[in-house]
């Protein structure tokens, strides 16, 4: 009876009171009797008298900061022997020591057998505080806040990041220079930056979300930031030269902030129907080739075939970003995504899901200067006047494995039209393509990968046809991530951007966050081999060597105004770390080195004026290195 009372939510919970030697004690071995026995108590003299012994039942406390229960108790006048427990998230447990004591700790011996000394101290149930954040706690969703089902997580964190690079960094176009008689077109290219994000989130729910959809959701994530940038060259920071060479800035943001709805249960198989309408993040595939952002949307989503099957269907309304700290403004942006994917689990082999979508990009024609003062919307390249793009993606996708061999590819074409290329300088047509697979193998501690990356380039600067790839917001994890040189950072080129951060296509872009998509561009061909390896649970090492190519150089050569532009890049060479010093995601510490030996064609972009100057001086282009370290530290 007891049992079927535990599984029946409209019977009340009870605790036991244990006699003084229960039946089913004498049963048990010797050393699990023992193990069971009541704590010692003090001589008479000097113990006072215990709640059970005065007719009274002391309630046993549930494990970590449970908080005050939302439910009211029913009358306890039953008796000693059975005491309704009506929040049955907040049963108690007793002080219970199953292993030892701790000479000199002040805790009971319970376990006599000659063995014992070589077992460590045992207490399974840990009492916690407001502040513990590693037992369960009424602040991070462990208990309900009100009633039995509605939660409430709090979590502040912070996020620092020190980054030196060297970048190509321009000279100013006027007769400014930071140093006298310079004439180099690229200076000095060492650069400094810092960023801090204060993250404080609430996210409040109705449900249980280990076991299904919430019934309905409210989130805010509001997030402070400090960001520092310091230059060797003027009109970096700025395009006043009067500005210097560092800025400081900081911005606050409520990047994060939605309701959401279950609709419906679609099927006795938790399939769920939801919709969810604020700022909100989405990805748009498994690695983030064409969208990944957070903005203002309303997504409808659930699943099918007992959740199996996932959907989504989304429509953003974006928001203007802050142009140093990349966080959400409140400000209308002027462009609308409409985002629709469907995904199948266990496709064809066990562990290989797969992946489609369908994008439609609407950016409408604007003009938009950054908080810094610099043109974004249109580039400022060719023509630069307010231009309207439709662009439509259509993509597949899988990743997971296939027996032994993991697998990650992607393939996408898009379509549509630009009704004023600032490069063409005239209306173009969009039909371009993008590819990309990754294999890998586990061995034992170690993953050995091999991908290739390909976005195809336009052929004819002149024509009507735009053939150069470009993706609306992307953030791709994919031969290095993060930690490689050519995907971490912007590279200037002429009022615009070669590739920009966080990116892999050489787009011609001003802005990743502010600009337009470009489809007339070079293209690329990524060619990775890498390595992970989990040295220890706590560390990991990620290694990455990336061939890059231009597909097309024909549109690079019309933009610099030179006859010849070599197709080579240059090889991007990285090392990464990500280390959890406390075995879980409270703390991280990642910190990546990388750099970029320029190839033939990385030359004949950015050559000094002067090629009859010594090696080292300013305008050098040889070798390109950036070190950053980033820590993470959430409660």
């Amino acid at each position: 009876m007891l049992l079927l009372a535990l599984s029946s939510p409209q019977i009340s919970y009870g605790q036991q009171v244990p006699d003084d030697e229960p039946t089913e004690q004498l049963l048990q071995p010797p050393l699990l009797r023992d193990a069971r026995r009541p704590r010692q108590q003090p001589p008479e003299a000097d113990r006072e008298t215990s709640p059970a012994e005065a007719g009274l039942w002391q309630r046993e406390q549930p494990q970590g900061f449970s908080g005050a229960s939302g439910i009211r108790p029913r009358d306890s006048s039953g008796g000693l022997h059975f005491v309704p427990v009506e929040d049955r998230w907040r049963l108690g447990y007793p002080d219970w020591d199953r292993t030892l004591e701790s000479f000199g700790g002040g805790h009971a011996r319970l376990i006599d057998e000659p063995f014992a000394e070589n077992l460590a101290d045992d207490y399974p149930f840990v009492r916690g505080s407001k502040l513990d954040p590693y037992h369960q706690n009424v602040l991070k969703g462990d208990y309900p806040l009100i009633g039995q089902d509605i939660f409430l997580t709090i979590t502040a964190a912070t996020e620092v990041i020190l980054e030196g690079r060297d970048v190509p960094t321009p000279t100013t176009p006027f007769e400014s220079t930071v140093r006298p008689d310079q004439e180099p077109f690229f200076g000095d290219p060492d650069q400094f930056f810092y960023r801090q994000d204060f993250i404080l989130a609430f996210d409040l729910f109705k449900g249980n979300a280990a076991f299904k959809q919430p019934d309905w959701r409210v989130k805010i994530d509001m997030i402070y930031n400090l960001n520092y940038l310091d230059v060797d060259e003027l009109a970096i920071v700025s395009p006043d030269v009067r500005e210097g060479t560092t800025r400081f800035r900081d911005d606050f943001a409520l990047e994060e902030w939605f309701i959401e709805s279950k609709l419906a249960d679609t099927s006795p198989h938790y399939d769920t129907l939801s919709v969810r309408a604020g700022s909100q993040f989405f990805v748009s595939d498994f690695r983030g080739f064409i969208f990944a952002d957070i903005n203002r949307s309303v997504r409808l989503f659930g699943t099918n075939q007992a959740a199996r099957d996932q959907y989504n269907i989304i429509w953003f309304d974006q928001t203007e970003k802050t142009t140093n700290s990349e966080l959400n403004s409140f400000d209308d942006r002027g462009q609308n995504t409409f985002i629709f994917n469907y995904y199948r689990q266990d496709f064809i082999w066990p562990g290989y899901d797969a992946n489609i979508s369908f994008h439609y990009n609407h950016d409408k024609a604007s003009m938009q200067f950054d908080d810094n003062g610099f043109l974004v919307r249109p580039d400022p390249t060719g023509v630069f006047a307010p231009h309207e793009i439709d662009s439509y993606y259509f993509g597949i996708a899988g990743n997971g494995h296939i027996h032994r061999l993991n697998v990650s590819h992607a393939l996408y074409w898009v379509t549509g039209h630009d009704e004023l290329n600032p490069l063409a300088g005239q209306p173009v047509d969009i039909d371009a393509w993008m590819a990309a697979i990754e294999f890998s193998v586990d061995r034992d501690w170690m993953r050995f990968r091999a991908s290739y990356f390909y976005a195809s380039g336009d052929d004819d600067i002149n024509d009507d046809e735009a053939g150069g790839f470009d993706a609306i917001f992307d953030n791709p994890n994919f031969a290095g991530g993060e930690f490689s040189y050519w995907q971490r950072q912007a590279i200037g080129l002429f009022g615009v951007n070669l590739v920009n951060r966080e990116s892999l296509v050489p787009n011609l872009r001003t802005s990743k966050t502010q600009g337009q998509t470009n489809f007339v561009n070079p293209g690329l061909h990524l060619l990775n081999v890498g390595v992970d390896a989990d040295i220890t649970p706590r560390l990991k090492l990620i290694a990455n060597i990336n061939c890059l190519w231009f597909e097309k150089t024909g549109v690079l050569e019309t933009f610099v105004f030179t006859e010849e532009v070599r197709d080579y890049i240059g090889t991007d060479l990285s090392l990464g770390m990500e280390y959890r010093p406390l075995h879980n995601n409270n703390m991280i510490l990642v910190a990546g080195v990388s750099g970029l030996i320029p190839g033939a064609g990385f030359k004949d972009l950015y050559s000094r004026y002067d090629p009859n100057l010594p090696p080292g001086q300013p305008g050098e282009t040889d070798r390109l290195f950036a070190i950053f370290a980033e820590m993470i530290v959430e409660y």
